[in-house]
């Protein structure tokens, strides 16, 4: 079974001039809900059975995400969001998690907060612990969520695998594949990262920690398994990656 490990979806784009595709100053086309046969089709081209999805952060939408896996539960799995400063956070994540949403997506330089705030994340985990959940944190080249932060604050959560969005990429590429030589919870997600990327993390990790993940509509499904197909030829290796550690971590 292949299933990408990270995709986002939003139904609601707004003003947002990158969320609609407008020219700035452009009035933004009128609102039409998602389509789901935008990811399915992409999705049945490159023989991707499911896919993560989740919001892209600018608008945080657990009830579409939920709604999208429900529709299709054997082709989404979905990854809610919250802001871990709002007072609800933690009722919201066992909410999502009633509504069959499998995980939690973090993006602190979107939502205003340094990863390794253990005042503010270390109850955001204890609760994923508690309710099974994995999380995934956006991690591009970013000062909010470095990849030795990233440690700092899941070191102290072992039961809580924990993904490495984009492996930290670009310039902090070689601290993630660091991190998680040292911590076997915590893997890394290769959407946005170079194919000399995911042949060094393979190189130094094996295939056990690398999740196959295409960051749709930013990527596409084909293209990405291009890369990992080039980054790592051996088929069981290449079967793990793309597939078995995230059915793995899901408990699928």
């Amino acid at each position: 079974m292949i299933i990408d490990a990270y995709n986002t979806t939003q139904d609601v784009r707004g003003r947002s001039d990158y969320l609609t595709g407008a020219r700035p100053g452009q009035a933004p086309p009128p609102y039409t809900p998602f389509d789901p046969r935008r990811i399915l089709d992409r999705m049945d081209a490159a023989g991707v059975d499911m896919a993560m999805v989740c919001s892209l952060a600018q608008r945080i939408e657990n009830d579409f995400i939920a709604g999208l896996v429900k529709a299709y539960p054997d082709r989404f799995i979905g990854f809610g969001q919250v802001m871990p400063q709002a007072d609800d956070a933690l009722d919201e994540i066992a909410r999502m998690r009633d509504l069959g949403i499998s995980g939690l997506k973090l993006h602190p330089s979107l939502h205003g907060y340094h990863v390794a705030d253990h005042g503010l994340l270390d109850p955001v985990f204890s609760t994923c612990a508690a309710l099974g959940m994995p999380i995934l944190i956006n991690a591009l080249d970013d000062a909010f969520c470095s990849p030795l932060a990233i440690e700092e604050i899941a070191k102290g959560h072992p039961t809580v695998p924990t993904i490495i969005a984009h492996m930290g990429a670009v310039w902090n590429v070689p601290e993630a594949i660091i991190v998680a030589e040292r911590n076997p919870h915590i893997y890394l997600e290769t959407s946005a990262t170079l194919i000399a990327d995911v042949k060094r993390a393979y190189a130094r990790l094996g295939p056990d920690q690398i999740l196959f993940g295409s960051e749709w509509p930013g990527s596409d499904f084909d293209l990405e398994r291009m890369k990992i197909a080039k980054a790592v030829p051996d088929e069981a290796d290449r079967a793990k990656i793309e597939g078995g550690n995230m059915a793995r971590i899901l408990g699928l």
